[in-house]
C-alpha cells in the first residue's frame, strides 16, 4: 500500500440511499467490483479496480438519511486531532470530530470557510487508495468555490502546500480563469486544483470538491452513465490533461471522468502564487 504525505488526497467514499443502485452504476461506468459490506461499520463496502481498493460506498448514517448523496475526498493526516485544530484555527468548521474507526484509522469531516466539504484520514491498517492515476481509479480533484482567496488561505494554513497559478495561455487572448494548483514537495508533485466558480455555475450551487476518475474512454463512460440515469453537466471536452466530462450519478452525486491518454494542446504555463 502507498503511504500518503500530509495533505495528499488518500481516499474517497460516498453514501447512497440505494447502495445496490450505486454499485450497478459505478460497476458499469468505472468497471468496479465490490467487497462484502462491513456490518460492524455501517455496511461500509469497498470498491475495487483490478483487485485494488479505490473507493467505498455505504448507506447514510443514522440521522443523515435525508442528506444528498455526494462523494467525499479525504486528505491524509499524520495526526487527525492536530489537523482538526488547524481547520478550526483557519476558519473552517468540523462536521464530525476526529473519530477512531477500529484498527483502520481515524477520520474527521470538515467544511472549509467557503463551503466545500472534505474528510481527514489518519491511517491505521487502512492506508487509502491502493491504485491511483489508472483506469477505474481516482486521479485528480478540484475545489470549486466563489471565494478563491478564502479557500486558498485556508488550504495553505491547514496543509503544507506549495501553490502555483495556472495561466490561460495564448489562444483566445485574455482570460478571467482563476485556477491554482496545490503541490506537495514541489510543483512536479501536484495534488489538488482550485477553480473559481463564475456566472456559468448555478447561483445556488455551493462550493464543492470535484473528484475525477480515470477511464479508458470518456465518451463511452458518459454514455454508460446516462444509460443508468446519470446526468451530463459539462463536456466531453478535450484538454492538455485528457478528455473529460462532469456528471452526476442517478442519485445526484457529482463526479468527473477523464481519459488521461487522450490529450490535446500544450500544457498551460504556471507561475508561483
Amino acid at each position: 500500500m502507498t503511504d500518503f504525505a500530509e495533505g495528499a488526497p488518500c481516499w474517497a467514499d460516498a453514501m447512497f440511499k440505494d447502495v445496490e443502485g450505486a454499485k450497478t452504476f459505478y460497476g458499469d461506468v468505472l468497471g468496479w467490483t465490490f467487497g462484502e459490506a462491513s456490518t460492524e461499520y455501517g455496511d461500509y463496502t469497498q470498491a475495487y479496480s483490478g483487485g485494488k481498493a479505490v473507493a467505498a460506498v455505504a448507506p447514510p448514517m443514522a440521522g443523515a438519511e435525508q442528506a444528498p448523496s455526494a462523494w467525499c475526498l479525504y486528505f491524509a493526516s499524520d495526526d487527525a486531532n492536530r489537523t482538526a485544530e488547524k481547520i478550526k484555527e483557519a476558519g473552517g468548521a468540523l462536521l464530525m470530530e476526529p473519530m477512531q474507526i477500529g484498527p483502520f484509522g481515524s477520520m474527521a469531516l470538515a467544511k472549509e470557510p467557503s463551503g466545500a466539504v472534505f474528510g481527514v484520514w489518519q491511517p491505521g491498517e487502512h492506508k487509502g487508495f491502493e491504485k491511483m492515476g489508472e483506469n477505474g481509479a481516482y486521479c485528480w480533484a478540484e475545489i470549486f468555490t466563489r471565494e478563491p482567496d478564502t479557500a486558498d488561505d485556508f488550504l495553505r494554513r491547514v496543509f503544507p502546500y506549495q501553490v502555483e497559478r495556472m495561466e490561460a495561455g495564448d489562444e483566445g487572448g485574455p482570460s478571467t480563469m482563476d485556477f491554482k494548483i496545490f503541490s506537495l514537495g514541489g510543483p512536479e508533485h501536484p495534488v489538488l486544483g482550485r477553480m473559481k466558480m463564475d456566472e456559468d455555475f448555478p447561483p445556488d450551487l455551493p462550493a464543492y470538491v470535484q473528484i475525477y476518475f480515470a477511464v479508458p474512454d470518456c465518451d463511452d463512460a458518459v454514455a454508460k452513465a446516462q444509460g443508468h440515469g446519470g446526468t451530463l453537466h459539462f463536456g466531453p471536452m478535450d484538454s492538455p490533461f485528457g478528455r473529460f466530462a462532469a456528471l452526476t450519478d442517478q442519485q445526484g452525486a457529482a463526479f468527473a471522468v477523464i481519459d488521461l491518454s487522450r490529450t490535446t494542446g500544450e500544457m498551460p504555463p504556471t507561475t508561483p502564487a
